[in-house]
């Protein structure tokens, strides 16, 4: 069972499956992430399952017994859309792409926790730098709760493909950090509420 690190214990379990979870019947053979030790694997055609989680354009589902993270682009193997694209000005500004940055990083989800990495408290540092070819890159520090969550590389590789996704971003780095350590206090007023952890 996965705990917040510094919680009084809240288990995270209280947020899988429940009787009003959604129902899903995978429709294709559908790649997925194993919650919480990160494992790829392939979830068959056929299968069904229950829809724990639908955040930030991703979704958690409970399938026998355990909970699995598809993306957004898979949706379609269980009737969901795939997110929309992402659009800029035309000659957008430093400023129009740092909100779109910050929009992105809002639809990373820890797959166990409905509350974004940015309100989790989980982003430390966000640099916007103009590449020669008039492209930007963009780098990211952040962390995890726990230092050994098996979830941290899917994170990482969640931010990185959301920031390359908007326009005139051509690259992002994200650098997975532990220090300083991360603790509640680094949450949201928002999130700490929620979590019963202020």
């Amino acid at each position: 069972m996965t705990h917040l690190a510094g919680s009084p214990r809240v288990p995270i379990s209280i947020y899988m499956y429940s009787r009003s979870s959604e129902p899903v019947h995978f429709e294709r053979d559908c790649p997925a992430v194993m919650v919480p030790q990160g494992d790829s694997v392939t979830l068959p055609a056929g299968s069904y399952g229950y829809i724990t989680q639908a955040l930030g354009g991703s979704y958690t589902v409970f399938v026998e017994g355990n909970l699995f993270r598809i993306a957004g682009k898979d949706g379609d193997a269980i009737g969901k859309e795939p997110p929309p694209g992402l659009e800029l000005p035309e000659g957008a500004a430093d400023e129009d792409v740092e909100k779109l940055v910050w929009q992105q990083l809002r639809t990373c989800f820890d797959p166990e926790i409905p509350f974004n990495i940015v309100d989790l408290g989980l982003i430390y540092e966000v640099d916007i730098k103009h590449l020669d070819d008039g492209q930007r890159e963009v780098d990211v520090k952040m962390t995890l709760t726990a230092p050994g969550c098996g979830m941290g590389e899917i994170l990482v590789d969640d931010v990185r493909s959301k920031l390359e996704m908007i326009p005139t971003v051509a690259q992002a780095d994200v650098d997975l950090v532990f220090d300083p350590p991360w603790g509640r206090h680094m949450m949201s007023e928002a999130a700490r509420l929620e979590t019963g952890m202020l």
